[in-house]
């Protein structure tokens, strides 16, 4: 870059034959003293060196020479001046180049470096050059650094030393230099040129400002230094870093050009740092959605409060994205869970409530509870030390009165749950290596419309996502997989879960869970769980499998469909119910299990694909869709598909309605399970009274409670095989088991007859 090129100007002083009348002995403002008819300076056409130059008499203790005209300043521009001089007789000085700094007001501006070096004449005859650099910035090299105050000044050179020398001065020469402090300047604006200092001290807040102003759509380069921003910056031009900026938490740096994690992650020299400053900007601002990683890889050292990160907002729910990058964990004692034991009180008048909570003061929100009568995924939403109290992600099934509870709080890389509502966060194609130290992402305790799209969740201590309240309504999870920490133990002692909710209408789509302890425990309803892949197994002989997904809600609203469910299975269950008995409201029903594909190997033989776990007693089921699925086991047969675990209670089976088992395919299971089931009957012998078994085949071992269809195949005959055109009268829940029907004719006959039988009452 040259000025003089680029943009016209003249910096060159006018010859000293151009006469002598803009040639101060003072410092050069107009008034001054000039040395036109000067006693002591006269110009000298001719030289045998110069062609043309000023003679002058040093009279003065400082000789002073300024060109009165005014030499522009800019921001970024470095000027070279320079001055060729000889000695001719008397007493030999010193020469330095000087100047005269003004500001935009043409007044003076102290307290600035205006003179290069000094360079002593020896020798009468010999040129002499005396160079200095003058410019905005503390440049190396630079003789004069003006700031940015100064807009012009006025140049030339000083004689001192002793008086009584006569010297002589070539034309007197201004270059623009700039070009020597890079590279390749041109569409570079240092923010030193703009009065930045780098000392980590000086607020080089405003000079970072002028700098972005003056770039016009040019790269605003930060050299080296660490230069301290006191207040809200934004850079509105693209900005490379060699050196950093350091500032306060609650100070916020906007690269709105360069918006970017590396750019972040330079600026601030800490990949941590960096990345949760580019999320306090992100944000914070409107000028960007979404923080590119651009397939950055942060190693992580502690977790990442999002909360403290952005510093000034206790919700937030404009749609952000996080993309492309991926957190890497190294160990220490900050993934260290905590965990407290403390006395609490439950009541089941107040259902999502711990009182008289001793030791309150260190129980921290997000942490999972545990103790009787305590479900599966329970956290603490909230706490009130003064009042005692804590607030829970979900009603206890059986804890009511006072006892003693365990909380522990898992460390994530990511930890929401500082904000009291987060919504809309997209967080795609980004790798969670939580080395079995950390686990991955913790949601807001209340929000709507998170989304995990593409991402991998590598090794989870104990969790992948987790939502400590409602903060999952509307989650979605997409196309990630889930990698095991625990891949080398047996199924039954994982511990690890891919993700919970509590709230409504989750989806979760197309995902990949590997040996993980659970894939999802969901409460709420309307969610849809479609073409994903799980799977439990292990190597042990007759093995035991933990299910993949858990539903607590009895009347789920759920779809679950297209899935792959490899060596695990479903369990529906009410635990998250503080009145766990069936009362008036919905009974278990509104769900709908259709062309999966379930599948185990070496499994012990009561394991079962899909249970219902009631807690509490007189529950039924209405309203469930078991439909067109392939159940497929190898290494030895199951003995079902289905069950009730009556580890608490058994079902009401006399009130089953809506029970639709059917389409389905079984291979290595001894008991094909359907609704309506089609019993073939062969009576040999003749008697009034057939009894048709279903032989364990309607779902959960319930009740035969409808018989839909009798279909006799060929006569039914007499002892003398006469045909008898009779039909018989139909008794349900027959046996023991009440999972028989008895056909009754009012003589004895014989023959064969295909029944079709109901568990439930189709109305």
């Amino acid at each position: 870059m040259n000025k003089a090129i680029t943009d016209g100007l003249v910096f060159t002083p006018t010859a000293f034959e151009n006469g002598l009348d803009v040639w101060s002995s003072g410092n050069g403002t107009s008034g001054s003293d000039t040395y036109d008819g000067a006693a002591n300076a006269a110009f000298v056409p001719a030289d045998a060196d110069f062609s043309g130059c000023l003679e002058l008499i040093k009279t003065d203790s400082t000789q002073q020479l300024r060109y009165m005209g005014q030499t522009p300043i800019l921001p970024g521009c470095y000027l070279q001046i320079t001055a060729r001089v000889k000695a001719i007789s008397g007493n030999l000085p010193s020469v330095r180049i000087a100047g005269y700094a003004l500001n935009g007001s043409d007044n003076h501006v102290s307290g600035l470096t205006e003179e290069g070096s000094s360079t002593t004449l020896t020798t009468y005859g010999d040129i002499y050059e005396i160079t200095a650099i003058v410019g905005t910035g503390a440049r190396g090299g630079v003789d004069m650094v003006w700031g940015t105050d100064v807009v012009s000044g006025h140049f030339g050179l000083d004689l001192t030393g002793s008086n009584g020398g006569v010297v002589r001065i070539d034309d007197i020469q201004i270059e623009d230099v700039t070009s020597i402090y890079a590279d390749d300047k041109i569409g570079i604006v240092d923010v030193v040129d703009y009065g930045a200092v780098g000392d980590g001290v000086t607020d080089d807040r405003d000079a970072f400002v002028a700098a972005s102003n003056a770039a016009n759509g040019r790269t605003v380069l930060v050299p080296e230094g660490t230069y301290l921003l006191g207040s809200n910056t934004t850079i509105q031009t693209p900005i490379r870093f060699i050196g950093q900026v350091t500032c306060a938490d609650d100070v916020r740096l906007e690269l709105s050009k360069s918006f970017d994690l590396p750019t972040y992650i330079d600026a601030f020299g800490d990949e941590e740092l960096g990345f949760k400053k580019a999320v306090q900007c992100m944000m914070n601002f409107s000028d960007h959605e979404s923080l590119d990683m651009c397939g950055r890889r942060i190693s992580v050292t502690e977790p990442i409060d999002m909360h403290a990160a952005v510093n000034n907002k206790t919700s937030y729910e404009i749609s952000r994205v996080l993309r492309n990058g991926e957190f890497d964990v190294v160990s220490g004692t900050a993934w260290d869970p905590e965990v407290v034991t403390s006395a609490a009180t439950y009541s089941t008048s107040n259902t999502l409530a711990l009182t008289n909570v001793t030791n309150i003061a260190n129980i921290e929100p997000g942490s999972i509870i545990t103790g009787t009568g305590v479900g599966r995924e329970v956290y603490v939403r909230s706490v009130d030390v003064g009042a005692q109290t804590l607030v829970l992600s979900n009603p206890l099934y059986d804890a009511a009165g006072t006892q003693s509870y365990t909380f522990t709080r898992h460390k994530y890389v990511l930890d929401f749950s500082g904000f009291s509502k987060h919504s809309k966060m997209v967080i795609e194609d980004v790798d969670f290596r939580c080395n079995g130290e950390a686990n991955g992402v913790m949601l807001a305790p209340n929000g709507i419309i998170t989304h995990f799209k593409d991402c991998f969740f590598t090794r989870p201590a104990y969790k992948a996502i987790t939502s400590p309240g409602r903060g999952c309504q509307g989650m979605l999870i997409d196309r990630c997989q889930f990698l095991s920490n625990e891949g080398s133990a047996n199924s039954q002692d994982r511990v690890s879960i891919a993700f919970n909710s509590n709230a409504n209408d989750v989806k979760v789509h197309d995902n990949r869970c590997e040996l993980l302890g659970m894939f999802g425990v969901m409460s709420g309803s309307g969610h849809q769980i479609a073409e994903n892949h799980w799977f439990n197994g292990d190597s042990a002989t007759d093995g035991l499998r933990l299910p993949g997904i858990v539903l607590t809600m009895p009347n789920c609203k759920t779809l679950i469909t297209e899935n792959y469910i490899d060596n695990g299975g479903i369990e529906w269950t009410n635990e998250h119910d503080a009145a766990p008995e069936f009362s008036s409201e919905f009974a278990f029903g509104s769900l709908t299990i259709s062309n999966n594909i379930f599948y185990a190997a070496g499994v012990a033989s009561f394991f079962t694909f899909i249970s219902v776990r009631p807690v509490g007693p007189d529950h039924y089921i209405q309203g469930l869709n078991v439909i067109g699925n392939t159940f497929k086991v190898l290494q030895g047969n199951i003995d079902r598909v289905d069950k009730i675990d009556t580890t608490f209670y058994d079902m009401n089976f006399a009130a089953m309605r809506n029970i639709q088992w059917e389409g389905n395919t079984y291979n290595g299971v001894n008991t094909a399970t359907a609704n309506p089931v089609y019993v073939g009957h062969t009576q040999s012998s003749t008697t009034s009274t057939w009894t048709v078994d279903t032989d364990e085949r309607l779902p959960f071992e319930g009740y035969a409670r409808k018989c839909t269809s009798l279909v006799f195949e060929g006569d039914v005959t007499n002892s003398s095989n006469v045909k008898q055109t009779e039909y018989p009268s139909v008794v349900l829940r027959s046996g023991s088991n009440q999972d028989q029907v008895q056909l009754r004719f009012s003589t004895a006959v014989k023959g064969t007859v295909l029944a079709g039988i109901r568990v439930d009452n189709p109305s």
